[in-house]
């Protein structure tokens, strides 16, 4: 075969087509496939390892050395153990009830500040934005803050699990990019028909925004599901500990949790014969249950949601 015959069948590039628009050859498919499958085994995997330990023996991971990546010697009782542990059901409550109102919370008063910020005619809405723009770059530190929280009372109560983290400015000023976006002509025809503010940003704005509410919603809800550190702060209690203070307590720092029967050796009272790494996976488990529920329904505003909000922002 000539090299004239070669170039005539490959396809040439159009030259008014940009590079990132023409269709990949048969080499880049194949190199995108196999980063694809890599990613999504540098994910799956420990996510795999994790659940089957939760489900594992003592004698499976004692054979495994450590986590158990083959099954074998498949059991129940770590979750037995944590369903019949207060400590832990009381901590999974408090995370769920801390997660649901602080994620209502917060998205309450992220969209009325966005919304008043996007409104060109609002009071002192410049002003206002600069001084939230700087505290994402200046805080008064730990100090000052744990300070402020027990002056207010908060020491040793829940609310201090939402409330000093109640607001992101980042999250504000994606929706008020969002917000500013909304068509005029909607906002004018709304306003010609009699409707208020409340009324516009109920009927028109949010409706309009539904990709970027979702996405701040998910972040937020796990952001207050993840969350430990304000109940290191303000929780001295153990018995008001949310779940992911749990994990960070006996689970990271290898300490044996009240209410297991854990006598030390890896076995528990009832001669049960269980892990304690197995316990420690099952615990890890049981967080990743929630985000990996809903975020499925919230997957397909990400793209629009992100992207849009960077392009209109």
């Amino acid at each position: 075969m000539t090299a004239t015959t070669t170039q005539a069948a490959r396809p040439r590039r159009r030259p008014d087509t940009p590079v990132w628009e023409e269709p990949p050859t048969p080499a880049g498919s194949a190199a995108k496939g196999v980063v694809l499958v890599a990613v999504v085994a540098v994910i799956l995997v420990p996510l795999y390892t994790i659940v089957l330990t939760s489900f594992s023996t003592q004698a499976a991971i004692n054979e495994a050395g450590g986590l158990v990546t083959v099954p074998r010697g498949l059991t129940l009782e770590a979750y037995r153990q944590i369903f019949t542990n207060q400590l832990i059901t009381h901590s999974l409550l408090v995370s769920l009830v801390v997660t649901a109102v602080g994620t209502a919370v917060s998205m309450v008063v992220t969209v009325l500040c966005a919304y008043g910020l996007s409104r060109s005619g609002s009071f002192a809405h410049r002003t206002l934005l600069m001084f939230l723009v700087v505290t994402m770059f200046f805080s008064g530190g730990l100090i000052p803050s744990f300070l402020v929280v027990a002056a207010l009372g908060g020491y040793g109560q829940y609310w201090t699990l939402i409330l000093p983290g109640a607001v992101s400015v980042f999250n504000i000023l994606v929706m008020r990019g969002f917000f500013s976006s909304t068509a005029p002509e909607l906002i004018d025809a709304a306003r010609m028909d009699g409707a208020g503010e409340w009324r516009i940003l109920w009927s028109v704005v949010l409706p309009t925004s539904r990709a970027v509410t979702a996405v701040i919603t998910l972040f937020y809800a796990v952001g207050y599901w993840n969350s430990f550190f304000n109940a290191l702060l303000y929780l001295p209690d153990n018995q008001q500990w949310p779940l992911q203070m749990i994990i960070y307590t006996y689970t990271l720092q290898g300490g044996n949790m009240p209410g297991t029967g854990t006598t030390g050796t890896g076995q528990y009272a009832g001669h049960q014969e269980i892990a304690h790494l197995s316990l420690q996976m099952a615990v890890v488990t049981l967080t990743l249950i929630p985000i990996l529920i809903v975020y499925p329904f919230v997957q397909r505003h990400f793209t629009k949601g992100m992207l849009i909000g960077a392009i209109k922002g």
